[in-house]
């Protein structure tokens, strides 16, 4: 049965083309899927948390290709608007009570949307994708390289995309995965971080030192985060084989390291949210 929906559309006819559109998505929070080349032709697919399919009735056809729904409409019109993307329509209210705008892709036309959330308490509160202004760290194995620079290009692509400054993102490189416990809580001591993105990749053997190292990193990490109070995004692999790792490193599972990276975008915005709501609590 159905599985997912995908909609291909040409949006140009060289990869560079093709990868101004996919940027800008993925800075809205869309994840990289699988990508193919065929003669000369190349596709990405991006991923999101849900899809739909909305059937209308009606005597014209919609004003836009696609829509594409958003937690918050005001941080994805910043997001668009420190690109060069062509604005048909600029940030508004709707008669039902969504926040929408819309933008020219090369030639798709994309509405971008939030709607109105009848299940929210006015008490949530909600991380975003605008890292402008924070300071990340990225603590990356060096065993298995073939893997974990793929996952930090992946880590990197994400903070740039969602406002990063690169001055503000420090690459801290360790021998291996069972380091960057260390490596993470020594960072997020000093206070200069506002999250910290730990990267490394690990593959069963034919041993129990797997299993021990999996461990002890997962738990390692979890423990630094939670005694230093700053947000940890993981971006390890724990994987039987090397091609799964292959998959998770920028193929048909993604790749972890720009997963990875967004969530310590979203966990400093949040982390620091919930910092303030408190303060203001008297």
């Amino acid at each position: 049965m159905i599985r997912n929906i995908i909609v291909p559309r040409v949006l140009g006819r060289t990869e560079d083309d093709l990868r101004a559109a996919a940027d800008l998505l993925r800075a809205l929070g869309a994840a990289p899927g699988y990508e193919w080349h065929k003669e000369g032709a190349h596709g990405v697919q991006l991923e999101a948390p849900k899809g739909a399919i909305e059937l209308i009735a009606a005597s014209s056809a919609p004003a836009s290709d696609v829509t594409v729904e958003v937690s918050d409409a005001e941080e994805a019109w910043e997001i668009v608007k420190n690109r060069r993307v062509k604005i048909l329509h600029e940030i508004g209210d709707t008669a039902y009570g969504a926040r929408i705008f819309a933008i020219d892709l090369n030639g798709l036309r994309i509405a971008i949307v939030a709607y109105p959330r009848k299940d929210r308490d006015p008490n949530d509160i909600e991380g975003s994708l605008l890292a402008s202004g924070k300071r990340f760290a990225i603590v990356v194995a060096r065993f298995n390289s073939f893997i974990t620079e793929r996952l930090l290009d992946g880590a990197l692509l994400a903070l740039r995309q969602s406002g990063a400054d690169k001055n503000d993102i420090t690459i801290v490189r360790v021998p291996g995965s069972f380091e960057i416990p260390a490596a993470s809580r020594q960072s997020a001591q000093s206070g200069k971080y506002d999250a910290i993105v730990c990267i490394g990749c690990l593959l069963r053997g034919d041993t129990l030192h797997f299993d021990v190292i999996a461990n002890e990193v997962t738990r390692g990490v979890g423990q630094s985060a939670q005694e230093t109070g700053v947000p940890h995004a993981f971006g390890v692999l724990t994987c039987d084989t090397l091609e799964q790792a292959i998959d998770r490193a920028g193929l048909k599972a993604g790749n972890k390291g720009y997963e990875a990276g967004l969530v310590a975008v979203e966990m400093a915005s949040l982390h620091d949210k919930t910092a303030a709501r408190v303060a203001a609590k008297p």
